[in-house]
């Protein structure tokens, strides 16, 4: 074989893999798209049950009144989810997508911290909701969500700290403790991400090879075969 047929088939090879990982991180990328927005229908009707569990009833005088949690989680829980929803079934695979779903997911566990009125078990619901948001392989998509979480505590901290925190007058570097470990979360994850991508680079490099091998040994077989069947005539 001379240098330009090998130097075409070389780039054909690595064309084909980069067309092989790139279909794999695409259905990878949809697929957690579809995943998420059943999730997002679910952590709705989840924050729905919270607030008329917890609190689902506000009295104002002898007037029996719905309390305003329960409107919070159904009105602000459609709005956060709505979104999401519409973009998996419209755009699955686009890059606006899965950010959205991002920042949508970090507000829910604001969402749901507010609910139980800052519980430190709801806010575990951040490092499950990074671990998800993983299931991407997309690094950029983990930064989304540690700023998304980082301005929400940020704001709420400030404005009504009760919320985030459970108490009134949090230490002022409270909000930094929170960050710092969902930023450790997130460098982790995204280190994670970056080693899946290399695997399945690796996997589709090989895949293209075999593929050209097994392309060149049936034209060889076909070249074989006429030949015999010339020499036979």
């Amino acid at each position: 074989m001379s240098s330009s047929s090998a130097s075409a088939a070389t780039a054909a090879i690595v064309r084909r893999a980069q067309e092989r990982f790139e279909a794999s991180w695409h259905d990878v990328r949809t697929a957690t798209d579809r995943f998420f927005a059943k999730l997002m229908v679910g952590q709705w009707v989840f924050g729905i049950v919270v607030a008329l569990t917890f609190s689902p009833y506000g009295w104002e005088g002898k007037v029996k009144n719905v309390h305003l949690h329960v409107w919070i989680a159904v009105v602000l829980g459609g709005i956060i989810a709505s979104l999401p929803i519409l973009l998996a079934a419209t755009r699955p695979g686009w890059v606006g997508t899965r950010h959205v779903i991002a920042a949508a997911q970090m507000l829910f566990s604001g969402l749901f911290i507010h609910l139980s009125g800052g519980r430190i078990e709801t806010h575990f619901h951040v490092f499950g909701s990074l671990g998800f948001l993983a299931f991407y392989r997309d690094w950029p998509v983990l930064v989304t969500a540690s700023a998304v979480t980082a301005l929400d505590h940020l704001i709420r901290g400030i404005a009504w700290p009760e919320s985030v925190y459970g108490i009134l007058g949090p230490e002022k570097w409270r909000v930094l403790e929170h960050v710092f470990w969902v930023l450790f979360a997130a460098i982790g994850l995204a280190i994670s991400c970056l080693r899946s991508l290399k695997e399945m680079r690796l996997i589709a490099e090989r895949g293209a090879e075999i593929e050209a091998l097994a392309e060149g040994e049936w034209r060889r077989s076909s070249v074989v075969d006429r030949v015999s069947a010339q020499a036979t005539a």
